[in-house]
């Protein structure tokens, strides 16, 4: 079969290209923005990049265009192909009947928490010898790629809830039919396309409906929102972590070591490869959904201990002068808190400097800005990229008073930071995107004054 993707570069169907070529299928696509990494890795496996949207690509003549959720109406590819009445399809829904059909999915869902449960999950699946099938919206540092296919029954997968295609606006995960699926966590985000958390909620229970009896949910028991979701109908087994009579962490001796229980009876204990409660809880879900395929507790913390991380999560990118600069993900106010404070706990010592790029849909839209300045109340300086923001970052910031800063030029931005750092700080950068490559940028200007 021949497919053409039409947005390939994203984080999910530049994974979905990968585990189409990996099953024999010719595979091309294009984007509106082709470039590295993700164009390297998928041109390395012999995948034909095109860039922009011009409708002269239907003379390639694929069997079924796969059209991912960033492409909307109006693009001039997308409508070539409905006036033509050519055969096309979501990416979510191709997955599902080309590579997930027949397997035995575990879906990671959660508003938190997904790429780093998911790859935990994966890497103790691998390391206990299954030999998974992934997809992730990392890359896992245990694998060195996002995705890939295997012979194994087994596949992990990214659960995300943001809707499937311009077609179909359905949470992604509804089509993945997992039988194993963890429910991470579930707080109100994605402003663009929920109107309110309710509305994500109703998602949620979409995916549980979808898991058969002999199925399992594994839950967090701190979440009022998915206890709402489970209570409007479970079919399947169903574990609760973080409750005393089910899974449970505590510290340990040190701060760095986590004590899993089962039942209140220890399953073991290691000393934590990723900082901050949140990622012990991360570990704590991915242990209890690898023992629904016969991995062992024991065996899962073991594997815990020789976990790498991930790229962009905490990810330390080099340093510099004694200055250490850090990459994450987090673009949501609870991620951000999180990963402020779990860093605060790994490096007691030396200040936290904040360098955030509100950039997601939410976060452009303002709908959290008011919770921003008490998700960075353990930085002790926070230099905030406000560029094409439709709202005042300097007006949402002030609660922090003079610890924060607002930018529209990056330049100065990395200016006023390089000039501030002392030797022992961290400068913990924090975006969604790219982030204009601040981070080598703030690593070259400080290299430059030495």
């Amino acid at each position: 079969m021949h497919i053409h993707i039409i947005g390939i570069c994203g984080t999910f169907m530049g994974g979905v290209a990968l585990l189409a070529r990996a099953a024999g299928h010719t595979v091309t696509g294009c984007d509106a923005n082709v470039y590295p990494p993700m164009s390297t890795q998928l041109e390395e496996q012999g995948i034909r990049l095109i860039e922009g949207y011009d409708p002269s690509q239907l003379e390639l003549a694929p069997d079924v265009f796969v059209v991912g959720n960033a492409v909307s109406r109006g693009n001039p590819l997308l409508e070539a192909i409905l006036d033509r009445g050519l055969n096309y399809v979501s990416g979510p829904q191709w997955l599902a009947e080309h590579v997930l059909a027949g397997r035995w999915v575990l879906a990671v869902a959660g508003t938190h928490g997904k790429t780093t449960t998911t790859s935990l999950l994966a890497w103790m699946l691998e390391d206990a010898g299954l030999n998974p099938g992934f997809l992730v919206g990392g890359v896992p540092q245990n694998f060195g790629l996002s995705a890939r296919l295997t012979e194994s029954p087994f596949f992990v997968i990214e659960a995300d809830e943001y809707d499937t295609a311009f077609c179909d606006k359905r949470s992604k995960f509804v089509h993945y039919r997992p039988r194993t699926a963890i429910l991470n966590n579930l707080e109100f985000d994605h402003a663009d396309i929920f109107a309110d958390l309710g509305a994500i909620e109703t998602q949620f229970h979409h995916l549980v409906r979808t898991i058969p009896a002999m199925g399992r949910v594994v839950a967090n028991a701190r979440e009022d929102s998915l206890k709402r979701v489970i209570d409007r109908g479970c079919w399947s087994e169903l574990e609760w972590f973080n409750d005393p009579a089910q899974w449970t962490v505590e510290t340990g001796v040190s701060e760095a070591e986590a004590v899993f229980s089962l039942g209140g009876v220890e399953q073991g204990r290691v000393i934590m490869p990723l900082a901050g409660s949140h990622n012990r809880e991360n570990a704590l879900a991915a242990i209890a959904a690898a023992r629904h395929v016969g991995v062992t507790p024991a065996q899962a913390i073991a594997s815990l201990a020789r976990f790498k991380g991930i790229k962009r999560r905490l990810e330390l990118r080099g340093v510099k002068r004694g200055v250490r600069v850090y990459d994450d993900f987090a673009h949501h106010p609870t991620a951000i808190a999180l990963t402020v404070g779990g860093l605060r706990r790994r490096e007691p010592r030396g200040r936290i400097l904040a360098v955030l790029e509100p950039r997601s849909n939410t976060m452009k839209l303002g709908v959290m800005k008011a919770q921003l300045p008490g998700s960075l109340a353990e930085a002790d300086q926070v230099y905030c990229y406000a560029n094409n923001l439709g709202w005042d970052a300097a007006d949402a910031l002030s609660p922090l008073g003079e610890r924060a800063r607002t930018y529209e030029a990056l330049e100065q931005l990395v200016a006023d930071v390089v000039a501030a750092v002392q030797p022992g700080d961290h400068v913990l950068v924090m975006s969604n995107g790219g982030f204009g490559g601040v981070h080598q940028k703030l690593l070259d200007a400080l290299s430059a004054a030495d």
